[in-house]
């Protein structure tokens, strides 16, 4: 009993942390916003694609339909592995439902929003040394001291980070997040191929790269490496789940939601985020 709660305890501590880390898109509430008007549009330009090609057939118009399919074409990342990744985006989709949904719900149940809006701004807070460390990298400088001034407000002012005091503060508030994966856009680094990771969503070879780096510079994920057999590590980063699931899962709902294709809907939602983000 002892040796599976310990191989239950490790498969959390090493997936569980990876997934809420997904491009995706709910980093914050803005975050989660853009990527969903991003695969609403998507999904609006999917559905423009298909009426004026039909009108075209059947008035036999002369133009091309491939101008107008290039008219509307969002997504700039290659696809190389699209059948692979069509099935690990099904299986997640069944996964999201059947597991991940009904956990979500129960979390939202028991724990009043007060309380989970606590625990998800102390994990945020906690990611600082992920922000700090990419600012640094991007030779970001101003924004290295901004994030500072923002973690050290929060941990004493918000007690831990429970309370987001740099709200109260528009150049803390909107002061931009910062990850591996836009580290290595802004050295000059493409997205390479596009990548649906399984229970984790969408992503690039670029930015699932970059997971391990923000995985590795994350407190929340550090009791993973130490040696020895101990239960509690996988308690801060199965917590670190948790506590970002609902929102992850509204924006998954939000994104693919009247989309003639989901897939389509959601992989250029996500390029168009990860563009975004990297001009920020």
């Amino acid at each position: 009993m002892k040796k599976d709660r310990l191989i239950l305890s490790l498969v959390l501590a090493l997936v569980c942390p990876l997934m809420t880390q997904c491009a995706s898109a709910g980093k914050s509430k803005k975050a989660g916003v853009e990527l969903s008007r991003a695969g609403e549009k998507a999904a609006v330009k999917e559905e423009k694609v298909v009426v004026k090609a039909e009108k075209k057939a059947e008035v036999k118009a002369e133009a091309p339909i491939e101008d107008d399919l290039d008219e509307y074409a969002v997504v700039d990342v290659a696809d190389p592995l699209e059948r692979m990744n069509r099935v690990s985006f099904w299986c997640n989709d069944k996964m999201y439902l059947i597991v991940f949904r009904p956990i979500s719900k129960g979390y939202e149940k028991v724990i009043p929003k007060r309380l989970r809006n606590g625990i998800f701004n102390a994990f945020e807070n906690a990611k600082y040394p992920v922000r700090l460390g990419n600012s640094l990298l991007q030779g970001k400088f101003m924004r290295m001291g901004l994030h500072t001034e923002k973690f050290l407000l929060n941990t004493v002012g918000g007690i831990g980070g429970l309370i987001r005091v740099s709200d109260k503060f528009p150049k803390l508030a909107e002061l931009p997040d910062e990850d591996t994966g836009k580290t290595f856009a802004n050295w000059g680094m493409g997205h390479g191929f596009y990548l649906v990771i399984p229970f984790m969503g969408p992503s690039s070879l670029r930015d699932g790269v970059g997971l391990i780096g923000d995985y590795a510079m994350n407190p929340v994920n550090w009791g993973v490496f130490w040696s020895g057999s101990h239960d509690w590590t996988a308690i801060p980063p199965s917590v670190n789940t948790l506590r970002a699931l609902p929102g992850q899962l509204a924006l998954y709902d939000e994104t693919k939601r009247d989309a003639i294709d989901p897939y389509l809907a959601v992989r250029s939602g996500y390029v168009q985020f990860r563009a975004a983000s990297v001009k920020k």
